[in-house]
């Protein structure tokens, strides 16, 4: 029989995931994820990824014990999504944020990141407040789920005063309405719909479920979940990324690294492109793994070489005390 990874390599080092799921130790901590344990064809405990109950479980489980969120929960059809791929993108920004600070993450409430559609499960700010100590604004276009992930923050009391949430109400705007006058944003993370239509997400989901079950599923149930905004919009990933790119140069001096995921390989010369057309000083393309699949986060500051020293020295360097 084919052994099992027992390490997911692909995961950043500091990932607390790298290693398989320590069920015993998630149980203890959440005592309803036990009901949807099973065993996989290695003869190994696991749950079954199909099924969105168990996810959900699971993520919950995850978040209590390695992130010290007591209380999470969402809404019935909101995107559940996974924990460990989640955490990557956090660690791989603080290592951005590593590299233009004297070989030093920058830690501590001194950072605020603003998380892009922060959605009902608020899971990046959650992360990024117990990793770092990093404070957070996260914006969504959907009161519901903004109103969701406010009630996370309000059950959890290490969370409090840690995460803000502002509603974007104009669906074409970024940054505009969400990053205030004087406000500065040492990093920007996005993870940003996928898809270009309802029916490229449905097509997905089906080839997607359908390969993994190795049949044809016409009607898959998405073990993740995700509302219409989360899954698509209109001209999908490459579009938004344009139109956040653009919005960007109008926040030059608001943010220090702009950042997002970008899922199809295809799309980045386009990207590129479009950094080059506002005259972005530094960009950087990092990638990230989890199991097979392959994607990466594009990062790009507008600031001077000039500005980004006296923005490392004034808002990132420890104070000292005589």
């Amino acid at each position: 029989m084919k052994e099992q990874a027992q390490e997911k390599t692909k995961l950043h080092p500091r990932n607390q995931h790298r290693e398989r799921y320590d069920l015993k130790a998630l149980i203890a901590v959440c005592p309803e994820l036990e009901a949807f344990v099973t065993t996989n064809i290695y003869n190994s405990e696991t749950i079954d990824f199909f099924n969105p109950e168990a996810v959900k479980m699971l993520n919950k489980a995850l978040l209590k014990h390695h992130y010290n969120v007591a209380d999470w929960d969402i809404p019935e059809g909101y995107l559940c999504p996974p924990i460990p791929g989640r955490a990557d993108y956090i660690h791989h920004l603080a290592d951005l944020l590593r590299s233009s600070n004297y070989g030093k993450i920058p830690t501590g409430e001194k950072i605020t990141c603003l998380d892009i559609g922060v959605g009902a499960n608020c899971v990046y700010p959650l992360i990024g407040v117990h990793e770092y100590g990093w404070k957070f604004i996260g914006s969504d276009i959907d009161p519901v789920a903004l109103a969701a992930a406010e009630k996370i923050i309000a059950a959890n009391p290490p969370l409090q005063g840690k995460i803000t949430c502002r509603l974007q109400t104009d669906p074409n705007d970024i940054f505009y309405r969400i990053i205030q006058k004087e406000e500065r944003i040492d990093c920007v993370v996005c993870n940003p719909p996928f898809h270009a239509s309802p029916e490229e997400a449905h097509a997905s989901a089906v080839k997607k479920v359908s390969n993994l079950k190795g049949k044809l599923v016409e009607k898959p149930v998405l073990n993740f979940g995700g509302q219409s905004r989360e899954l698509w919009c209109a001209g999908g990933e490459e579009r938004f990324i344009q139109n956040m790119i653009k919005q960007s140069r109008q926040f030059a001096n608001s943010c220090f690294w702009f950042s997002t995921l970008v899922s199809k390989k295809a799309n980045l010369d386009r990207i590129y492109d479009a950094l080059a057309r506002i005259q972005a000083v530094e960009v950087k393309t990092i990638p990230m793994g989890q199991g097979n699949k392959i994607s990466r986060v594009v990062a790009w500051t507008l600031l001077s070489k000039e500005e980004q020293q006296v923005w490392k020295n004034t808002r990132w360097q420890e104070k000292k005390v005589d």
